[in-house]
């Protein structure tokens, strides 16, 4: 089996400054990282007690009365902080009034436009933009002023309103208030209590040990931006070399790293700078930022550093000379006018309009400014025609830019069944949209045949006791003419086959998971973890055909996986199984973030380090435990095929086909050597008391290394029963993680369908299975599992877990979702 794990100033929303940033390493900071670190289980379940009260109250929220006050603020200036174009003089059109919605919009852009496609990570999901390291970047300067101003809108609306809700909502709605689209909003964020998950972004020392970038300005993906501390590009340049044509490549990678496509990049470049100016009257700049002077950050150095004296960017100017309204002028101005270069009050490098391009235009050229990022625009043929096609067609850029900035609002969130609230449009492509699940009193009760008789009705819900019977009949049945069956069946393959459908599943931005079954289609299908897959599908196809649409192939997957699982040790693993999960289609088209979703750790490589465990935990959301007894489990079954993994053949126990504590064993007290130095497949050998010759991988190593790995592996060994309701526990989480349409808990922590619940929305959501077939002891469960190396406990709400009851029965469902109600569920 395969080794291989899966594991703006106001209105500028792209830019703000191009100078590099000192790395922030304040003990503060470290702090904070190692505080979550060693968050205390305790600890761990309050916080998810209190997203449970976020959610009721979120739900509970009301919008309407929310939108009409961020909309009476954005009217009305505040003397702490006034709002553009209170000052006649400054706005292009004489006797403009004020608006914060260019302010609010550069807010929100630069809140959710740190995120990446690489991890997941950024966003603004959690609301980190509040803390350090986002809170001092450059491109952020005086964004405290617009969280001050919105402060006493979240004071009123409580625990229900989320930074990250509030800060996205607020730009949605300035875009709205000035004539923009709106195609809605997904509510749901909840908030973090740090900065921790943004220290990867850097500039720190966490990012330079994990992301380091060679030439800070020529930044390469994982990153997200080209420079670390701004949101996308340098706009003045690549490297800060004002050519235009040079900065084309930077700008179409740096919208790539984040999902968006061509049309997305230039609807929101051009619809963003629709509004708003750039900030840089003051040639002296916007003073010490919130590292520097957490007390007053950013005061400005002229005057009074507000209104007319207010320096957020070495860019003075707007795009438009109707900057607070929603126009096409921005593409309008980059056709008609010539462009020449002249400094910025700060001495960087603007480019304002001289000439008409027609000789026959006698306009005069407005008192507008346009950007090398901008400028870029022109410099390439398809960036180019879709310019020319905004300006030419007013409705088809309102389409394409409300559909771009809902994604953009929206991309680090996950399935629309993450989303809450009023305003919830229908399902968009990036948003992985699946099938509704079939209705649950379409049950199919259908005694177990082998072989399998003609399918059942479409229409109805699979008995899944049918289903797993089924499953166990074909475990034991050779079908050679697919795959000759190993000794002890072909429950291994399943296991490994669940394994790598789920594990893609990223607590970042909860993209991935089992539901869908896309480990079926591209690009999930190409990858090399998942070699001989097709054929373990191949050997489950008589299940699905008999079944027909009453089982989806991501409900017979992770069935599978749970039966193979249990017979490794029947008596000591109990796995609960929530059905309901529905297909992908087989036509769905790859966007931009479906490949790299791809764990990049294999076990054996030189770069697996503790570090890189640690960064992985942060992606994938296990706790201490979890990981550990996902590989101890993991690896105490099955063994390493050189023809489907690279390494070289081998296993870990003495024992391959049963479940239990002997590779903690082996790892703590048998020595290790080297016996393959390729340094992306490190292999060691040691030697049982019996003879017998065992493996590990580099990862299985740093488990014996790193203290706080070891720690558990002792708890371990010493109480194997805390051993398989960890791993019991944490296989389900894995399985279900991805689950947001469906609620698995009750009252009590059980799992539970009951109809008499008070709350109706919130019955027949769970789909429960407890196994106890006996027999075959699984031979192996993919050696993948070690790509699943998370050392942290869980950020607040996602993925923690209550503990188990004695003897490993699961109690409790592996997270706490924003529930909806769901319509299917059986009990059994």
């Amino acid at each position: 089996l395969a080794s291989v794990p899966s594991l703006v100033s106001a209105g500028c929303p792209y830019l703000a400054n191009k100078q590099q940033q000192e790395a922030i390493t304040t003990d503060a900071i470290e702090y904070e990282r190692l505080k979550f670190d060693r968050v205390s289980q305790d600890e761990a379940r309050r916080l998810q007690e209190e997203n449970a009260e976020y959610y009721e109250a979120l739900d509970n929220l009301d919008f309407a009365a929310l939108e009409a006050d961020i909309v009476t603020l954005m009217h009305t200036s505040q003397d702490e902080w006034p709002s553009d174009w209170q000052y006649g003089s400054t706005y292009p059109t004489e006797g403009g009034t004020g608006h914060y919605g260019p302010f609010f919009i550069r807010m929100a852009w630069h809140c959710a436009g740190s995120y990446r496609r690489s991890d997941g990570r950024g966003g603004c999901s959690g609301g980190r933009l509040r803390y350090i390291p986002e809170r001092s970047w450059m491109d952020n300067t005086n964004l405290d002023k617009a969280l001050n101003l919105l402060w006493p809108i979240k004071e009123k609306y409580g625990e229900g309103l989320s930074w990250g809700d509030l800060i996205t909502f607020t730009g949605t709605i300035a875009i709205k208030d000035m004539g923009g689209p709106y195609l809605g909003f997904c509510a749901g964020r909840v908030d973090d209590y740090s900065g921790e998950d943004s220290l990867p972004l850097g500039p720190t020392q966490e990012q330079e040990r994990l992301y380091p970038c060679e030439v800070d300005g020529d930044c390469q993906e994982p990153l997200g931006p080209t420079t670390v501390g701004l949101i996308y590009v340098n706009p003045e340049g690549h490297m800060g070399v004002p050519e235009p044509s040079n900065l084309v490549e930077d700008i179409r990678d740096v919208f790539t790293r984040m999902g968006m496509n061509d049309t997305e990049a230039v609807a929101l470049i051009g619809g963003g700078h629709s509004f708003g100016k750039c900030h840089a009257a003051c040639a002296l700049g916007p003073g010490p930022d919130p590292m520097e002077q957490p007390e007053d950050p950013w005061p400005g150095l002229c005057g009074d550093g507000k209104g007319l004296n207010t320096s957020t960017s070495e860019f003075e100017g707007s795009w438009t000379v109707r900057p607070t309204e929603w126009t096409n002028i921005f593409f309008e101005n980059l056709f008609r006018w010539n462009w020449v270069q002249e400094d910025s009050p700060r001495g960087h490098t603007q480019w304002v309009p001289s000439t008409p391009t027609d000789p026959t235009d006698t306009g005069t050229p407005p008192n507008t400014i346009m950007l090398t990022a901008d400028l870029a625009l022109l410099e390439d043929p398809t960036y180019r025609a879709l310019a020319e096609h905004f300006k030419n067609d007013m409705g088809d850029l309102t389409a394409h830019f409300g559909n771009a900035w809902y994604k953009l609002m929206s991309g680090d969130i996950g399935p629309v069944t993450r989303c809450h609230g009023p305003y919830v449009p229908p399902p968009q492509p990036f948003q992985w949209p699946l099938p509704d699940p079939l209705p649950e009193d379409q049950l199919a009760p259908q005694p177990f045949q082998w072989p399998l008789p003609d399918p059942l009705p479409e229409d109805q819900l699979a008995d899944f006791n049918s289903v797993s019977a089924s499953i166990k009949d074909v475990m034991y049945t050779e079908n050679a003419a697919v795959l000759p069956m190993d000794e002890g069946g072909y429950g291994p393959l399943f296991v490994r086959l669940a394994w790598q459908c789920a594990n893609p599943y990223r607590s970042t931005d909860h993209k991935g998971g089992c539901n869908g079954a896309r480990i079926r289609n591209l690009p999930q299908s190409g990858w090399s973890a998942n070699v001989a897959l097709d054929s373990a599908m191949d050997l489950l196809q008589p299940v699905k055909d008999h079944y027909g649409d009453s089982l989806s192939w991501a409900d017979l997957i992770v069935l599978s996986g749970n039966v193979a699982l249990q017979e490794a040790n029947p008596d000591k693993i109990s796995l609960t199984f929530t059905g309901g999960r529905t297909d992908a289609s087989p036509n769905e088209t790859p966007d931009l973030i479906s490949d790299q979703l791809e764990v990049f750790i294999n076990g054996g490589d030189q770069d697996d380090t503790i570090d890189q465990m640690f960064n992985m935990q942060s992606i994938w959301g296990l706790t201490l435990n979890e990981v550990v007894a996902l590989i101890g489990g993991g690896h105490s079954l099955g063994r390493v095929h050189n023809d489907r993994s690279g390494f070289e053949s081998g296993q870990w126990t003495t024992n391959p086909n049963t479940l239990d504590t002997q590779f903690f064993y082996n790892l703590l007290n048998l020595d290790w050597t080297l016996i393959n130095g390729e340094t992306d497949k490190m292999q060691y050998t040691g030697t049982a008391a019996d003879g017998t010759p065992l493996h590990m991988l580099r990862t299985d190593l740093n488990l014996r290394f790193a203290m706080e790995y070891r720690a558990i592996i002792e708890q371990f060994l010493a109480d194997e029963d805390f051993f398989y309701t960890s791993f019991t526990s944490a296989w389900t989480k894995v399985m279900e993680q991805d689950r947001f349409d469906v609620t698995t808990t009750s009252d009590d922590n059980t799992p539970t369908s009951d109809s008499s619940d008070e709350d109706d929305d919130m019955s027949n959501t769970s789909v429960a299975l407890i196994f106890g077939f006996v027999g075959l002891a699984v031979g192996i469960l993919v050696a993948s599992l070690a790509g699943y190396f998370m050392m942290k406990p869980s950020p607040a709400g996602e993925g923690l877990k209550a503990p188990l009851s004695d003897g490993g029965e699961l109690r409790s469902s592996s997270y706490v979702p924003p529930t909806r109600p769901s319509e299917h569920g059986q009990t059994l």
